[in-house]
């Protein structure tokens, strides 16, 4: 009996962890790719002996790794060399106000203590109810599929969600253990890589201390393009193929069923076709109208994560005082968020990350070089533009420089600058978001699109739309919900 074949679009993780686990289980996989390289957002690029991640750059939640290759009787270390980052990072609120944090939790206990009396016993406190948010939601709230609210608001899971402050925001939760403003933006910050914001993002969502505190900051040896490559061999290794620089032009559907999908270089059959592609773009471009899901109007009610700012820069010298992954915390902070959620515009005072791969790895940069990312945070649909760029290259580059205390432009070698426009331009991104759908308790769960599309049967959707939303780890669980959903349907 002939092998079901299944086409996937596009190989972000979710994509990858699609055509792994559908390639294991029998099936006969092709993943169609409109760029050069795997790895979605997570493309890397690579100038003049510098190799820079081009999105996602904190690898967390290891757990979820480990989950997903011993699907397939392995372990992350087979594929890549995983360090666990000391310090875990640096956060700047001044140049002279400056606070590292560390995988042993004892300094960091003391550093909060210093901060606030009495927050040593509060974070410890804090900390115990983030590790049991932590629990409850990978066991029973993020490896499941919500095809309907009465798979949500069941009484165990109102209860469960209760308990784990899903119906409270995140930084009034906060606020219940510390008046400290400087702790609680350490505790909230990771909600920005969420694509949310402390003030409208669920307090579930201070589960992530225990993901940082607990579990620590890791990073792969080569970069995270190595997680890429991790996974990419695993489906190869279970008979998947690849194909690249061919985008999908069409979904073919046959009587409300997925029949296959057109590119420019040809057609492909599929019993099953997986779309990984940037949910609002594919339903809008690949498939007849009357096949659409979610209405263009639908996706201009909904709340989108942020678009980013990224520098990509390679200096000829070394930096000081800097590590892996630094953050600046700008004390109008809450405006920029506003900036970002509530009044969409270019930040006047952004705060910003800071990524310095080579401060730990050698192989990101040439011998006494520097490898640079910057990220700025900023509203997705605005406009974007050369003269635009140049001033908040300009603006981050000089404050940093203050920041930090160390000449930058006149040690820029290698430089790119990419934003909405190319968030646009090479993964389709709407309105240009770095990361999607953004967490708010509205966008959670059953209210995130479904993974099935509501016209077309055996069309699935995988990726940072769907349930459980936004980050590396919660794309990969996406795709392992619907592995076990076409499981159970195809037996």
């Amino acid at each position: 009996m002939p092998k079901k074949k299944v086409v996937v679009i596009g190989s972000g993780f979710g994509g990858l962890a699609a055509a792994g686990l559908l390639a294991r289980d029998g099936y006969d996989v092709t993943v169609l790719e409109k760029n050069e390289q795997a790895g979605g957002r997570a493309s890397v690029w690579k100038k003049d002996g510098f190799t820079f991640d081009m999105g996602p750059s904190w690898y967390l939640m290891p757990d979820v790794f480990e989950n997903y290759f011993a699907e397939f009787g392995k372990k992350p270390e087979d594929y890549m060399d995983l360090k666990r980052l000391d310090p875990s990072y640096k956060v700047f609120f001044s140049k002279d106000d400056i606070i590292d944090i560390y995988p042993d939790l004892e300094k960091n206990l003391e550093t909060f203590e210093k901060l606030e009396k009495g927050a040593k016993q509060k974070f410890k406190d804090y900390l115990a109810t983030s590790k049991y948010q932590y629990d409850v939601a990978m066991k029973d709230f993020i490896y499941k599929d919500y095809k309907h609210l009465y798979n949500f608001f069941k009484p165990k899971l109102i209860v469960e969600g209760t308990k784990l402050h899903m119906f409270s925001k995140l930084d009034d939760y906060a606020k219940r253990f510390f008046e400290s403003e400087k702790i609680r933006k350490i505790l909230e910050y990771t909600i920005v890589f969420l694509g949310g914001s402390p003030y409208k993002s669920p307090a579930l969502y201070s589960l992530m201390s225990h993901v940082d505190f607990n579990m620590g900051v890791w990073y792969p040896m080569g970069g995270m393009g190595k997680l890429v490559e991790g996974m990419k061999k695993v489906a190869e290794q279970h008979g998947a193929e690849f194909k690249f620089n061919e985008p999908v032009t069409n979904i073919d559907v046959k009587d409300s069923k997925a029949k296959g999908v057109k590119t420019d270089k040809g057609n492909y059959d599929a019993d099953i076709v997986i779309c990984n592609a940037d949910m609002p773009y594919a339903e809008g471009n690949l498939l007849d109208k009357k096949y659409v899901s979610y209405s263009e109007s639908y996706w201009d009610k909904k709340k989108m994560a942020p678009s980013g700012y990224v520098l990509f820069l390679g200096l000829d010298k070394k930096l000081d005082g800097i590590v892996h992954h630094n953050l600046y915390f700008d004390p109008s902070w809450e405006e920029h968020f506003s900036q970002i959620f509530d009044n969409p515009a270019w930040p006047d005072n952004p705060s910003y990350y800071v990524s310095a791969t080579s401060q730990t790895d050698k192989t990101v940069a040439p011998k006494g070089c520097e490898n640079l990312f910057f990220l700025v945070p900023v509203a997705p649909g605005l406009k974007d533009t050369e003269k635009i760029r140049d001033k908040y290259y300009n603006k981050t580059i000089k404050h940093f420089e203050k920041l930090i205390g160390q000449d930058i432009m006149d040690s820029v070698k290698v430089k790119r600058i990419f934003a909405h426009n190319d968030f646009i331009d090479r993964y389709h991104a709407y309105k240009g978001t770095a990361l999607g759908l953004a967490h708010t308790l509205k966008q959670t769960a059953v209210f995130r699109p479904k993974h099935e599309s509501k016209k077309v049967k055996n069309l699935y959707y995988t990726g940072h739309y769907n349930h459980p939303g936004i980050g590396v780890p919660m794309a990969i669980i996406s795709s392992q919900i619907i592995s076990d959903m076409i499981s159970k349907k195809t037996g």
